[in-house]
């Protein structure tokens, strides 16, 4: 059984509709009126292997920065949804993905305990119009809404457009291991709690 969920989020600022198949194939619907993050969250659904509609309309007017945190928790809760009570998952992973001159390496606990530390990112990178700030406010609201702890470090860069491909197409291997089945586990917890 496919591991799937919707969830829409409407406030005076944006209105976000996401539609995440866990155990996808790579398939991507994506309108987020901000093409930067259209063409990054493309990376994530393909590298992934999760099937994801998202339709985003947003007061980018002003800027950008309420669209792109609403997507990251739009996309959390959806991760969250399919995810359940975590039973069977491996739970940990990490991946370390280039893009030409840039590498990043993600590292991805399924906690239920949110917490997400970014590193190595220097101020003022932009690319076209994108600040590349944005992308810490996005993954802290994924962070905190699907539950899990996360660990972003770009190691080196150059290119502002490499650096962002790299942390999420990282970040899409990552949590693809993490959410992934573990046979050994029989359906229980990966936690000596009992409980994630």
């Amino acid at each position: 059984m496919k591991r799937q969920s919707e969830f829409k989020r409407t406030t005076k600022e944006t209105d976000i509709e996401v539609r995440l198949v866990l155990d996808g194939s790579g398939i991507c619907n994506i309108d987020t009126s901000i093409p930067f993050m259209d063409h990054m969250l493309t990376q994530m659904a393909m590298h992934g292997l999760f099937d994801m509609d998202i339709r985003a309309k947003g007061d980018i007017e002003v800027d950008f920065h309420h669209t792109v945190e609403d997507l990251g928790i739009c996309i959390g809760r959806c991760i969250d949804k399919c995810l359940g009570d975590r039973n069977g998952i491996v739970r940990f992973s990490d991946a370390t993905i280039c893009m030409d001159e840039a590498l990043a390496r993600v590292v991805i606990d399924i906690s239920n305990r949110p917490f997400m530390v970014l590193r190595g990112l220097k101020d003022g990178l932009r690319t076209g119009g994108f600040d590349l700030f944005l992308l810490k406010e996005f993954f802290k609201a994924l962070t905190n809404n699907a539950g899990i702890t996360l660990h972003i470090e770009v190691l080196y860069g150059e290119d502002p457009h490499h650096i962002s491909e790299a942390i999420f197409k990282a970040f899409a291997v990552a949590l693809d291991r993490a959410v992934a089945e573990e046979q050994r586990l029989k359906g229980k917890v990966p936690s000596s709690k009992g409980v994630i």
